[in-house]
């Protein structure tokens, strides 16, 4: 009886011993990525800021005190408009002035006209003389002449009197109204800020160092901030220029469909710089020293750990873009702060990493 218990118990001892060293023995498992290549998108995320296709800031020619402000924030205003009245006193009464002159040159024309009109039919009577109807005609071309600069005179007082009322130099809605009545401005003050109604674009800084491969014409994907409605844009014009102070170029998309966004509104773009039909991407964490010598650890068929320099694309994004050193079947280490090379470990298939770089 004794024996077959030591037998037993040995046995057990065995296994629960066999049990603890496969645990502390066995190769750590490993997640990793295996390598498929795919279409993916390069692409470029920047925030855009929406304002009208056009936008006018509206100045007075003249500097004066705003007497009367027509229009507020949000009016929709048509083509020539009155918006505002400056103050134009001395205006007003250099056009009266030129109204009475106006009328006391009219009626010089008329005592001239009567009094030439007179001597022609004394001297088709003979009691005038050829001089004397000269002298007439004289007088009424002399008239006339008086008339026409006065009124040339009177139209040019109107023409100032009416710089003094502020018009819409195109149709739109008023965005911004920054002066109060009252106030005294000068042709640099804006007194009104027009966007028009019929279409929006946005305005976005690109880095100078990605701003090179944009092209008018590129496609993107935009949504307004805060929101997970995607709406199709496209690039209508890249600044030739670099701004000095920034760094940036200004580029500007448009909405492939007419929509009415609020002016200011910050949209998140997602710009299509290109596609590969056979590209690699992997997850950023898992490349080692990045930014000097690239490297990954890859899982080979014995489970062994091997260290793999590999070369990215130098391009802003989620997922690094392969451009080196990586092949279809590759297990790339999505964890290499965990193993060392050389190890064994087992591995842990992870589903694929985001075709969009």
């Amino acid at each position: 009886m004794r024996r077959p218990l030591y037998f037993a118990t040995a046995a057990l001892g065995a296994v629960f011993i066999g049990v603890i060293a496969w645990f502390f023995l066995r190769p750590p498992q490993i997640a990793v990525l295996e390598i498929h290549p795919r279409s993916v998108e390069v692409a470029l995320s920047v925030v855009a800021r929406v304002r009208p296709d056009s936008l006018i800031d509206v100045r007075s020619p003249n500097a004066g005190q705003v007497v009367h402000l027509l229009h507020d924030d949000g009016d929709v205003v048509a083509l020539g408009a009155p918006l505002a009245i400056i103050r134009s006193t001395v205006e007003q009464a250099k056009t009266e002035a030129g109204s009475a002159r106006v009328a006391a040159a009219r009626a010089e024309v008329n005592r001239a006209r009567l009094s030439f009109n007179r001597t022609r039919a004394l001297a088709d009577r003979g009691f005038a003389s050829a001089a004397a109807l000269d002298e007439a005609r004289a007088a009424l071309q002399s008239a006339e002449a008086g008339l026409a600069a006065a009124a040339a005179d009177l139209r040019a007082s109107a023409a100032q009197t009416g710089e003094f009322t502020i018009r819409a130099p195109t149709a739109g809605v008023v965005l911004v109204r920054p002066i109060d009545n009252g106030q005294v401005i000068s042709p640099e003050t804006t007194l009104f800020q027009l966007g028009s109604r019929d279409g929006v674009e946005l305005q976005a800084d690109v880095d100078e160092a990605y701003g090179d491969a944009l092209r008018p014409g590129m496609s993107a994907r935009a949504a307004l901030s805060g929101t997970d409605a995607i709406f199709a844009a496209r690039i209508s014009e890249v600044s030739p220029r670099v701004d000095p102070m920034t760094g940036g170029r200004l580029i500007k998309l448009v909405p492939v469909e007419a929509m009415n966004i609020p002016s200011g509104r910050s949209v998140d773009v997602t710009i299509i710089v290109a596609r590969r039909e056979a590209g690699i991407v992997v997850p950023r964490q898992a490349v080692i020293d990045a930014t000097t010598a690239p490297k990954v650890y890859v899982v080979d068929q014995n489970g062994i750990v091997r260290a793999r320099t590999i070369e990215i694309a130098d391009w802003p994004s989620l997922n690094a873009i392969v451009e080196r050193g990586l092949a279809a079947g590759d297990r790339v280490v999505l964890t290499p702060a965990e193993v060392r090379p050389s190890a064994r470990v087992s591995v842990r298939l992870q589903p694929g990493a985001a075709p969009r770089a």
